[in-house]
């Protein structure tokens, strides 16, 4: 049975098996004008049923319906590509990720594509801003931790059924460009890189790392692999002298003695600054940005040469 029944299905069965709170059908009695022939009538297995039937198809049903739409309402996103996605869907679609309900922010998202919304739309404009939203409740203790890992990865989840509809949206040139993507030593939230990822696929690149291998070494990865770019991700500047350590070593290890290293993260979004503290090269400041950057960090090195 729907949860939305269990609650209060019992109830209205029990006031329809007495006749409270229904209307009365043709030919029968409201209850204050009751005949004395009414309790023939509540011995009537027929009778009983009959207005139970009633009770379900005016009370139950319409209530349930009630439930379910109010439960699977997605935000009003745009029906068109131009407009944008309003910080209120974000914050609609962050309640759909953090529900009980693990299907409804897939069924959202895909809700959103019928209007004609595009997958990089959606990554950009709805799946990034959710997860930093996300993060805002945590830092403002409005969510606790486990939750918001919980949404992230219902994020993640979602991101995984839109990814083979989004890498075949284009040509993958076959140019033979390598990055190697991984989380700052002590980043636990990860999202972000994930995203990284499915752009720089889709634009053809050959992707090593994740976000779920921190426990790979950047330094016997570069040492061992060539790569044309590394990208480490940031959240917290609790972990910026480890990042910074850890560009240093990467540089002075790496097969690519001109290898480009890009930073991404809400820290370094808003402290800019930080990225040549840690030693950087470059700020990726979304996806899409991402494997353009990498680029040209690529012919910046070129032209070097």
């Amino acid at each position: 049975m729907d949860r939305a029944v269990q609650g209060w299905a019992p109830e209205l069965l029990l006031r329809g098996e007495q006749g409270v709170n229904y209307c009365p059908g043709p030919g029968e009695a409201a209850e204050s004008g009751a005949t004395p022939d009414a309790k023939q009538v509540d011995d009537n297995p027929d009778a009983r049923m009959a207005r139970l039937a009633r009770a379900i198809e005016q009370e139950i049903i319409p209530r349930l319906m009630l439930a379910h739409r109010l439960v699977h309402e997605c935000p009003q996103t745009p029906s068109i590509d131009g407009e944008l996605i309003s910080q209120r869907d974000v914050e609609d679609f962050a309640k759909l990720v953090l529900s009980r309900d693990e299907d409804l922010p897939l069924a959202c998202v895909e809700a959103i594509r019928s209007r004609g919304v595009s997958i990089e739309r959606i990554y950009l404009d709805l799946l990034a801003p959710t997860a930093r939203y996300l993060g805002h409740l945590w830092n403002e203790d409005l969510c606790d931790f486990t939750e918001v890992t919980v949404g992230l990865g219902r994020l993640q989840q979602v991101l995984r059924e839109l990814s083979p509809a989004f890498g075949q949206s284009v040509e993958h040139p076959a140019h033979g460009r390598r990055v190697l993507l991984l989380p700052s030593p002590g980043e636990q939230h990860t999202f972000g890189l994930v995203m990284v990822a499915e752009f720089f696929r889709r634009a053809g690149w050959d992707v090593a790392g994740g976000a779920w291998e921190c426990e790979l070494d950047a330094n016997e990865m570069v040492g061992s692999e060539w790569f044309d770019v590394v990208g480490f991700s940031l959240g917290s500047e609790t972990h910026l002298d480890a990042l910074r350590e850890c560009i240093r070593s990467v540089r002075q290890r790496a097969r690519n003695r001109e290898v480009g290293i890009m930073v991404g993260g809400p820290m370094f979004i808003e402290h800019p600054e930080f990225v040549a503290s840690v030693g950087a090269d470059a700020l990726a400041t979304d996806g899409r940005h991402a494997p353009i950057l990498a680029e040209q960090l690529i012919a910046q090195r070129t032209q070097r040469c």
